[in-house]
């Protein structure tokens, strides 16, 4: 199978020439997982990250079926383990084949032959690497809870600002109220008052073609207002799933750390 296609939609190497991918792939080991199959566990050695060829890896924080915290889902063309190509600690997730899995396994001493024949190359993981923690800086560091209404709130134009009056005007009973009045009113006065000469006789087509027009502006600018209520949902859903991870995250560490810590307690009652 073909690496370099999967190179080329990587950032980590975004800068590097065609010949340095190509040269890259060659050094790749492919190596297959069935479903449900354990790429790693958290706490491993690691010397290896892995690009995701065919299939669908979880990667999550271990624990009981009740209690596992999953990180994120990946599939084709994205990347996990990648610290391991940086340092000697141990992993600091699992990763889990959900379907059957193929990925291209590039091991730190690879890599670091790699760039010892090509340093113009370590650019480009330099930058994916603070990109990377810039994220999981942003993520643990800083305070993800936000009004996702009041941040769009800011933003809106008036476009957007008419699109919403619109809307709730037309899912109001005064509007449909409002249009009853006036269409009484006006077949009324075009019907009796102005016997000889109505200014809009039946089958009143002034009153029609200005409903028409009135319908055909509606349409676009309740469809405008929904389609930022969509947008508006999807940052609140993103926003609750940062909240949660983040929470999850925290509440995982605290619970590893309480263990940690009675399990001292209970050496220096022994000791």
């Amino acid at each position: 199978m073909d690496a370099v296609p999967l190179l080329h939609s990587i950032s980590m190497f975004d800068g590097l020439t065609e010949n340095d991918l190509q040269a890259l792939a060659d050094t790749l080991e492919e190596v297959k997982f069935e479903a449900g199959a354990t790429i790693f566990h958290q706490g491993d050695a690691g010397d290896a990250m892995y690009i995701i060829a065919e299939g669908e890896v979880n990667i999550h924080l271990p624990g009981e079926a009740s209690r596992r915290v999953s990180l994120k889902d990946i599939g084709r063309g994205e990347y996990f383990g990648e610290l391991a190509l940086f340092d000697d600690k141990p992993r600091s997730a699992s990763a889990l084949a959900t379907t059957d899995v193929v990925v291209f396994k590039l091991r730190r001493i690879t890599l670091e032959t790699y760039l010892e024949h090509r340093p113009g190359a370590a650019m480009a993981f330099l930058r994916t690497m603070t990109d990377y923690l810039r994220r999981t800086n942003a993520l643990l560091s800083a305070r993800v809870a936000k009004n996702v209404d009041e941040e769009f709130e800011k933003n809106l134009t008036f476009g957007e600002h008419l699109a919403d009056a619109t809307a709730a005007l037309n899912g109001s009973w005064w509007f449909i109220g409002f249009l009853i009045v006036l269409t009484a009113v006006w077949c009324t006065v075009n019907s009796v008052m102005f016997m000889a000469q109505p200014p809009d006789p039946y089958p009143y087509q002034f009153f029609n073609l200005a409903l028409g027009i009135l319908v055909g502006l509606q349409g676009p600018l309740i469809v405008m207002s929904q389609n930022r209520q969509a947008r508006k949902d999807r940052a609140r859903a993103d926003t609750d799933f940062r909240v949660n991870l983040k929470n999850e995250v925290n509440i995982e560490t605290l619970l590893r750390e309480l263990g940690e810590f009675r399990a001292e307690m209970a050496a220096a009652r022994k000791g």
